[in-house]
């Protein structure tokens, strides 16, 4: 059976946006970016919620974005080949290829996702993965920590629901992020 792995930038305080909805919190780097296209080139499936699907589609229909270095080339390349659900009631349509909108969250439609697919999956946007969480879906957990501290904006945890983990690795870069990645521990 695949995972479902929630992964996700988060200040140090736990937002994942800023009370502007403002997300971008610094400079990133190579290796930071390598990580990231090399956990994505292991998902054969994206569960995106409507706002971070708009964000990320850019990938795909901004071919500019792409020409800019090889490693940019190269995550656009890994982005565009995996599929994608959109979950939104209000998306009238998508910009990329192999994509398709759900209107409803089904916990057992994506049980039966995750025991049919040849690789893992991951569940990204706060709301989305919030309701996988709640499912318990959600197999893993992977933080990327950004050394910042917002105030306040969108969590980018589940609130209001306890989930034990089981810490399986950390990482540091050199911009000063964090990366913990988590075992949700099944009750």
């Amino acid at each position: 059976m695949a995972k479902l792995m929630y992964v996700t930038n988060v200040s140090l305080d736990g937002y994942i946006e800023d009370d502007r909805g403002d997300f971008n919190f610094g400079p990133g780097d190579d290796e930071l970016f390598t990580v990231h296209t090399d956990l994505l080139r292991s998902v054969g499936t994206l569960l995106y919620g409507r706002r971070l699907y708009e964000a990320m589609a850019v990938w795909e229909t901004e071919p500019a974005l792409a020409a800019k270095s090889d490693l940019m080339a190269d995550f656009a390349s890994v982005w565009q080949a995996a599929s994608k659900v959109v979950y939104s009631t209000t998306l009238a349509d998508v910009s990329t290829a192999d994509t398709r909108i759900e209107r409803r969250f089904e916990p057992a439609a994506v049980r039966e996702l995750k025991a049919t697919a040849s690789s893992d999956l991951t569940v990204g946007g706060a709301n989305l993965a919030a309701r996988a969480f709640q499912a318990g879906l959600v197999d893993e957990c992977q933080l990327f920590i950004w050394p910042v501290v917002v105030g306040g904006g969108k969590p980018g945890l589940p609130t209001g629901l306890r989930a034990d983990l089981e810490l399986l690795d950390e990482r540091r870069f050199r911009n000063g992020v964090i990366q913990l990645r988590y075992r949700t521990r099944g009750e």
